[in-house]
């Protein structure tokens, strides 16, 4: 978890594309992704798949074969940890395979302020035979400090997720 708040703070928020809306209370990190697989696919990569696209650095235990995703309501995107230890990164609140996933929670530093995030993964079908992948994570809340000034390292750090996922789902 160390190279995560790392990583916040060597971002510059010139680097930033896609927050669309920001403020000290909350922000929203948006992102579409072409995959090259049909959405039900596309959407099993993204579930029960994760521990083998997701990236280590962004974890507790520093290994990504950790985590799981239980695609169902009620359902936990969860990391093991030593001695029995785990952490509920979020938790499932909308699962529809092919279609949508939506979470409730707060990854990496958030996780410890006073905030809630909403993250949603819209897949559609496109011409090409693959899926169009919408994503949109919304966090709103209190920290001191505000939230304007950890957007911009988010967004990336989702980017770059949804990158891995990408290129993982076109092997």
């Amino acid at each position: 978890m160390r190279n995560f708040y790392l990583a916040l703070l060597m971002m510059s928020p010139a680097t930033v594309a896609e927050v669309t809306a920001v403020s000290e209370m909350g922000f929203v990190s948006e992102h579409t992704v072409v995959l090259a697989v049909d959405p039900l696919s596309a959407y099993e990569g993204l579930t029960s798949r994760v521990h083998e696209w997701w990236d280590a650095t962004h974890s507790f235990s520093g290994d990504a074969t950790n985590f799981t995703l239980d695609a169902r309501a009620g359902g936990c995107f969860c990391e093991m940890l030593d001695n029995g230890g785990s952490v509920q990164h979020m938790q499932v609140v909308f699962a529809s395979p092919g279609k949508r996933l939506r979470m409730s929670g707060g990854l990496g530093p958030l996780q410890s302020m006073g905030v809630a995030g909403s993250m949603s993964f819209d897949l559609e079908p496109n011409d090409s035979g693959g899926t169009t992948l919408r994503y949109r994570y919304e966090v709103g809340g209190f920290t001191a400090g505000g939230l304007k000034g950890l957007a911009g390292a988010v967004d990336q750090v989702q980017l770059g997720q949804l990158k891995r996922l990408q290129e993982f789902l076109a092997e």
